[in-house]
């Protein structure tokens, strides 16, 4: 299990521009990781002890404050303004790098997850939105737990590619676990971001809350409203759940 008022969060927006270069392990936790980590060690240990953790949740944000928690965030910062900002600033990157030498190929970027055609909706907003950029894409098998062949496959991909930023998308806490538990075997240089929900908002699969619900903190409503079947136990049983935990902290 997990003690909110423990952890090391990063505590507004503006701290992503003060993370290192390098090979960095950057989760996400918001009411929903932060309940199944009560339960789920390896989660719990993938949160905890990876390199950066960011509040993708107001829940998250309210309950350090209220608790008087060793990091107190000031803003959320969701999964997508990590990728948004991860994205420019390798854009940025790769494209003074290709004016200021004979360099042709830019940085590269890899997805690893979700559906092909999730994947190749990606490349082609990514190749108007980001055009220094090249982007590589893998799709794992669709299934509840990978084999050994499946892990060895994944891991020999993404060390081939050598990405200089590296998005998982398997939805969580299942990422999370697995960029943590393969993280010793992936020789890589770059930012590793768990943000599964992203990939289906950037393909434009999945329609993402309007602005003025993310800013009041009804993101969780929306989606809840968009896949009640789904979702459902998630936000409605998850909410008080939350409660009753952070209560019992």
């Amino acid at each position: 299990m997990i003690r909110l008022k423990d952890l090391d969060i990063q505590t507004c927006r503006n701290d992503l521009a003060n993370l290192p270069d390098g090979k960095l392990l950057i989760n996400t936790i918001n009411a929903h990781s932060y309940n199944t980590a009560q339960k789920d060690d390896l989660l719990a240990e993938a949160l905890s002890q990876g390199d950066v953790l960011i509040p993708d949740g107001y829940s998250v944000v309210w309950a350090c404050r209220w608790l008087k928690a060793k990091s107190r965030p000031t803003e959320r910062i969701a999964g997508g303004d990590l990728f948004d900002f991860e994205m420019q600033r390798l854009e940025d990157r790769s494209r003074d790098l290709m004016e200021n030498s004979e360099t042709r190929g830019g940085l590269k970027v890899m997805f690893m997850g979700s559906s092909d055609k999730v994947l190749s909706l990606i490349r082609k907003r990514a190749a108007l939105d980001y055009p220094h950029l090249e982007v590589v894409t893998y799709s794992p098998p669709y299934k509840p737990e990978f084999s050994n062949e499946d892990n060895k496959a994944i891991v020999e991909a993404i060390n081939q590619e050598n990405p200089d930023l590296l998005w998982i998308g398997m939805t969580a806490p299942k990422q999370e676990k697995w960029a943590y538990a393969h993280w010793d075997e992936l020789n890589i240089h770059c930012h590793v971001g768990t943000i599964g929900a992203v990939f289906d908002f950037y393909a434009g699969t999945v329609k993402r809350a309007p602005r003025w619900m993310q800013n009041h903190g009804l993101e969780w409503l929306h989606r809840l409203c968009s896949n009640p079947r789904r979702l459902w136990r998630r936000y409605v049983i998850g909410n008080v759940l939350f409660i009753w935990n952070i209560l019992h902290e």
